[in-house]
Parts: C-alpha cells; sequence; structure tokens
C-alpha cells in the first residue's frame, strides 16, 4: 500500500498523535518514514523598533530557537521511530508557507501518503486563520492521513 511515508509536525500535543499514528502504520506496512518540521523564516517586522539596531543579533537568536526547537521535536520523532523499528529520515526547513514545504518535500522525496494533524477549525475561524493541513489537502494529489 504504502513505502513512504510523510509525517509532517510542528511538536505540538496534536501533531504528536499524528506521529505516532504516521510510525504505527509505517510499522504495519513496512514503510519508511520522512518526518519534516517546517519552521518560520525571521521576519524583520517582528524585531521591536528599540532593537532595531541590534538586527544581526535578533537574526541569530531566531535561528537558534528555531532550530534548538527543530531539533528537540525531531528528536522525539527519530526516537519513536527507533522504538518501533522503522527508518526514518528527519527534515527541518525554514518556509513561509509551511504547506508548500510539505508537498515539496513529500514529492522530493517520493512520498506516497501524507500524515498530518489538524485541529478541525471551522466555520469562520477556518477561513481567517487558515490550515496547513487544509492547504496540503487541497493543493496536492498526493493521499494525505489527516488526524484530529
Amino acid at each position: 500500500m504504502y513505502r513512504h511515508i510523510l509525517i509532517a509536525t510542528d511538536g505540538s500535543a496534536l501533531a504528536e498523535k499524528a506521529v505516532s499514528h504516521g510510525m504505527s502504520l509505517a510499522k504495519s506496512l513496512g514503510a519508511k518514514v520522512t518526518a519534516l518540521i517546517v519552521e518560520a523564516p525571521f521576519n524583520v517586522f517582528d524585531v521591536r523598533e528599540s532593537r532595531i539596531r541590534q538586527m544581526s543579533e535578533a537574526y541569530a537568536q531566531h535561528a537558534e530557537e528555531t532550530k534548538k526547537h527543530a531539533t528537540r521535536v525531531l528528536e522525539r520523532v527519530a526516537d519513536a521511530a527507533k522504538a518501533a523499528g522503522v527508518s526514518c529520515e528527519t527534515v527541518q526547513l525554514e518556509h513561509d508557507q509551511p504547506y508548500k514545504a510539505i508537498i515539496t518535500t513529500a514529492k522530493d522525496k517520493d512520498c506516497d501518503v501524507i500524515v498530518m494533524a489538524s485541529h478541525g477549525r471551522s466555520a469562520i475561524s477556518a477561513i481567517l486563520l487558515g490550515s496547513v493541513t487544509n492547504k496540503v489537502l487541497t493543493h496536492t494529489n498526493i493521499p494525505v492521513l489527516v488526524l484530529h
């Protein structure tokens, strides 16, 4: 059925459910996994005006915090894969549109399913906030398994 599963995570408790389910699916199918976290790039407009002179310091701090977060999240996924006996590659990317990074990675890695979580927002909150999961669903032809 599936040979290569992309598991998209952001490290949240809900995303951990997707990681767990994705690992179980991979183990039962003998599939390999690529775990992906997409972090937001540095945004100069997030720097307070009072710190504008320390822009390079703010950039360095953002890069360090992003790397630490991604490393912690992906280490947990790699540990789960090892415990399940599943082959797992981890990928950390910076992109201002996470859904595009998820779809591109799935295509580049020749994944045949994407596993991710969704908060299940509906009505006006879904329209206003958008949803990475919804954007992945509407912009790819790769099957997507969504966990709530």
